[in-house]
C-alpha cells in the first residue's frame, strides 16, 4: 500500500520502489516525525478540523508507536517507503479508519521538511555542545601552559617565538567563529512548514501558527511554494560542518606533526594511538589523520547537495530526498571527529623543554633586531637588509649571530640582549598579540564568550 495508491490501476514496480525508497536513511527521523504528526493532530483538534476523541485516539496511537521504536519492537514492511508511510501504516492498523485521519490538511512536502528542520535543531544543539567541550580542552590547556613558548610558524618554518597558550588559542577562536554560525543557522531554520501542504496551503481552517507553538518553533512560514523547497538550512548546517571539519583537519595536522619524533612537542597517550601491524615501535596518530582524511567527506557531502539544488525550479522535486543521507553522514562523523579530537587532545602530554628549544634559536629574533633599528631612526626596509645581512653571514661562517650583532655599530651590547632565551615574549606588547599581558587578557576574553556560548547551546538543546 502506498500514500498515492488511488489515481493508479497497478501497484509500484520493485524497480521503482528499490530506486526511491528513502526508508533505509531517513528512519532515523522517527522521533521527529512522531512529534510532529502530533502536533498536527492538537492542531487539527484545535481547528475543529476532526474530533476530541478521534483526537486523543491518534495521540494515544502514536504514543505506542513511540514505545514500539524505543523498544525496538516496531516491524518495518516491505511496502514501507520512507518512515512517514511506515508510522501512517502502523497507526492505521492500530486504529482502524481512524488513523487514516492522521495525514488531514498534510502534505509528505510540509511533513519532511517539517521533520528535517526539527532533527537540523536538535543536531546542531548536540554538535554545539561538542565544540564547546572541544574549546574547554583548548581554554584549559591554555591556562595551564602558563610562560611555556615555542615557535611560531609560517610556510611551515619556525617564524617567531610565542606562548603555546596563544598558539592554541588561535584554534580555539576558530571554533569559536563555528559555533557562532552553527547558532546562526539555527535561527535561520527556526520556522515551522506545517500548513504548508504541497505547496500552496490547504482548504481546511488549519492554524500554522498554532503548529509552529507546539513544535518550538519561532515562527510559522511566510510563503507556502518556498518552504516547502527550501533546503538552505541544510546546505548551511553542511557548510558549518565542513568548515568546522577544516578547522578539525589542521589541529589534526599540526597534532601529527608535534608527535612525530622530529618535532617531539607532544607524547600521545596510547588511548588515542594506534600501533602498526608490521612495525613494532611505531605509535601513530590515526585520531590525527582521520580528522584531517574525513574533512575532504564533508566538503563532499556539502558540494553534492549544492549541485542537487542548483538546478531544481519549484517548488518540490523528489530531488530534495538527496539532502537526507550526506546531512546525515556529515553529522554522524564530525560528532565522532570532535569526540575522538578532544580525548586525543586532553589527553596528551607536552614537552615543553624541547618546544623551548626549538623556540630559543637566535634567528628567530631577527626581527626584533630591525624593530630595535627602526626605534633608532631607521628605516624598517633598511633595517630588514641589514638584520638579514647578518643572518647570512651567520650561517655561511658558522660564527654565533650574538658575536655578530654584540659587534655591529648600530647595534651592539644592548641589541645583543634581545637574543636572550624568552626576551622576546617578554617584549611582546601589541593587543592580541603573544605578550604576557595580551595573552592573560585573551584568556579572560576567550573564556567569557565560551561560558556564553556554553549557556547559548545549553537553552538550545
Amino acid at each position: 500500500m502506498t500514500l498515492w495508491e488511488g489515481r493508479f490501476s497497478s501497484g509500484p514496480s520493485s524497480e521503482l520502489m528499490s530506486f526511491t525508497e528513502s526508508l533505509s536513511f531517513d528512519k532515523v527521523l522517527w522521533r521527529e516525525d512522531i512529534r510532529g504528526s502530533k502536533a498536527h493532530v492538537r492542531g487539527l483538534i484545535h481547528s475543529g478540523i476532526i474530533s476530541s476523541d478521534d483526537g486523543e485516539a491518534l495521540l494515544d496511537g502514536l504514543d505506542k508507536i513511540t514505545a514500539e521504536f524505543e523498544d525496538d519492537r516496531f516491524v518495518f514492511l516491505e511496502s514501507d517507503e520512507d518512515i512517514h508511510s511506515a508510522i501512517e501504516r502502523r497507526l492505521t492498523e492500530l486504529l482502524g479508519d481512524v488513523g487514516a485521519k492522521l495525514h488531514t490538511g498534510r502534505s509528505r512536502n510540509d511533513q519532511i521538511a517539517t521533520d528535517m528542520r526539527m532533527f537540523s535543531k536538535r543536531v546542531i544543539a548536540e554538535v554545539g555542545t561538542q565544540v564547546v567541550s572541544l574549546c574547554e580542552v583548548f581554554l584549559e590547556i591554555a591556562r595551564s601552559a602558563k610562560d611555556s613558548y615555542l615557535p611560531g610558524y609560517t610556510h611551515t618554518q619556525r617564524a617567531q617565538p610565542i606562548l603555546l597558550s596563544h598558539h592554541l588559542l588561535a584554534h580555539g577562536w576558530a571554533f569559536l567563529r563555528d559555533l557562532d554560525r552553527l547558532a546562526a543557522t539555527y535561527r535561520r531554520l527556526d520556522v515551522s512548514p506545517l500548513g504548508a501542504g504541497a505547496l500552496g496551503g490547504s482548504t481546511l481552517p488549519l492554524d500554522p501558527d498554532f503548529v509552529a507553538s507546539e513544535l518550538g518553533f519561532s515562527a510559522r512560514f511566510a510563503n507556502s511554494v518556498d518552504v516547502v523547497s527550501d533546503r538552505d538550512f541544510v546546505a548551511e548546517i553542511l557548510f558549518d560542518i565542513a568548515l568546522l571539519g577544516v578547522h578539525l583537519s589542521r589541529v589534526g595536522e599540526e597534532f601529527i606533526l608535534w608527535s612525530t619524533e622530529e618535532f617531539g612537542f607532544v607524547r600521545l597517550d596510547d588511548a588515542y594511538s594506534t600501533g602498526s601491524s608490521l612495525l613494532p615501535h611505531k605509535k601513530n596518530a590515526d585520531i590525527a589523520e582521520l580528522a584531517r582524511g574525513k574533512t575532504g567527506r564533508l566538503v563532499g557531502n556539502l558540494m553534492a547537495l549544492l549541485t542537487t539544488l542548483k538546478g531544481l525550479p519549484l517548488s518540490y522535486n523528489r530531488d530534495l530526498q538527496e539532502d537526507k543521507e550526506g546531512l546525515f553522514d556529515s553529522v554522524k562523523q564530525v560528532s565522532l571527529a570532535l569526540k575522538a579530537v578532544r580525548g586525543m587532545i586532553a589527553t596528551s602530554s607536552f614537552d615543553f623543554g624541547r618546544m623551548k628549544s626549538f623556540a630559543d634559536s637566535e634567528y628567530l629574533v631577527a626581527v626584533d633586531l630591525a624593530e630595535f633599528l627602526v626605534k633608532g631612526g631607521m628605516p624598517f626596509r633598511k633595517a630588514h637588509s641589514l638584520v638579514g645581512s647578518l643572518v647570512r653571514d651567520s650561517i655561511e661562517r658558522r660564527v654565533p649571530l650574538y658575536e655578530l650583532v654584540s659587534a655591529h655599530p648600530l647595534l651592539g651590547a644592548e641589541a645583543s640582549l634581545l637574543l636572550e632565551p624568552a626576551s622576546a615574549i617578554r617584549r611582546r606588547i601589541t593587543p592580541g598579540g603573544s605578550g604576557q599581558e595580551a595573552v592573560a587578557s585573551q584568556l579572560s576574553e576567550f573564556s567569557g564568550l565560551l561560558d556564553q556560548q556554553r549557556k547559548a547551546f545549553a537553552e538550545l538543546g
